[in-house]
């Protein structure tokens, strides 16, 4: 079955073809970090205007680099709930079009729900049930995947997602937007025991995160820097943050695998690209035994490539919507 996935959550324009729920044909991602490092994060407005302009751009180009034609698509599928409500419109809109004028079926997707499902496209091998951690600039969470779209949320974050966290500090520091990436680069060059950063919820029983001390410790640091006249070594601040991060998705990762009885883990999401955040899961994959996968690069971000994937399963479960299908900005992961 051939599927077109169609992804506008939040800043990025997407549009892929994906065979079989398997077989990635095409995933064409266009970005706005021209805007992003303009207005230093998202505008929710902005971006959504950006959508519009380039949607219908993203989806020929889509088709055409897969060698496919309009009708050989056989479904639809959009990320419909979780995201920026402008942005969840615009994919919604264009999907509803091509499943009304070409008669096709409309499956919405969970944003969440695709974040899972590219790790199951990019690792064939990867089983179920697993645990897998999402984190991304808007997102961190641990969720239990009991089965092929069938879930258990086992923790979340109670303020900044650790994606956010690492665009607040980078921008404090005059890095740049996007954070994660400019801090990962930084943080090699410095050292991860500089600084004694708090890892919050560390030792608590709970599964969920909070990094909104965290970013504050680092704050206070610097000024403390600053006002001392000492040096403001920061690779050494980077490296000492970031480490902090992700000593806790780590730990927590590793306990929530223990808790569910499952030796094989998943990470996904934009901070899933992090080179520390990989390092250190092997590490703890070699010491407790679990087995840990990650996504390739281009399907760590967001991407259409992992909608369609879950729109298949969706499919296989008679889960397809109708031209009344809602965007829901803040919609909890269904079971």
């Amino acid at each position: 079955m051939l599927i077109l996935g169609i992804e506008t959550s939040c800043d990025e324009t997407s549009a892929a073809l994906v065979a079989d729920g398997k077989q990635v044909l095409s995933n064409v991602i266009a970005n706005q970090l021209d805007l992003l490092s303009k207005y230093g994060g998202v505008v929710p407005e902005i971006a959504a205007r950006r959508h519009t302009e380039l949607i219908g751009y993203v989806i020929k180009e889509a088709i055409e680099s897969a060698g496919k034609s309009l009708a050989d698509i056989e479904a639809v599928a959009v990320t419909a709930r979780q995201g920026l409500v402008g942005c969840l419109l615009v994919g919604a809109a264009a999907a509803k079009t091509l499943s009304y004028s070409l008669g096709i079926p409309l499956i919405g997707i969970h944003h969440i729900e695709g974040h899972i499902f590219a790790n199951l496209l990019a690792n064939p091998r990867l089983t179920v049930p697993h645990v897998c951690l999402t984190v991304s600039g808007g997102h961190t969470m641990l969720v239990y995947v009991r089965d092929y779209c069938q879930y258990e949320l086992l923790g979340s974050t109670l303020d900044d997602a650790a994606g956010e966290a690492f665009d607040k500090i980078a921008k404090f520091l005059g890095l740049g937007f996007p954070g994660g990436p400019v801090i990962d680069k930084l943080a090699r060059e410095g050292n991860r025991r500089a600084f004694k950063f708090p890892r919050p919820l560390s030792t608590s029983r709970t599964l969920d995160f909070s990094f909104s001390g965290l970013k504050t410790s680092v704050i206070n640091t610097f000024k403390h820097q600053v006002a001392g006249n000492e040096a403001l070594p920061l690779e050494d601040i980077a490296a000492s943050f970031q480490e902090a991060i992700v000593d806790v998705l780590v730990s927590k990762t590793v306990e929530a695998a223990a808790r569910t009885e499952v030796s094989v883990v998943s990470v996904t999401g934009g901070v899933s690209a992090n080179s520390r955040l990989r390092e250190a899961f092997v590490d703890a994959g070699r010491e407790t035994g679990l087995t840990v996968y990650f996504p390739e690069f281009s399907l760590c971000t967001d991407n259409a490539a992992m909608i369609a994937a879950a729109g298949q399963a969706r499919y296989e479960r008679g889960d397809a919507a109708d031209l009344n299908l809602n965007v829901v900005p803040y919609a909890p992961l269904e079971v």
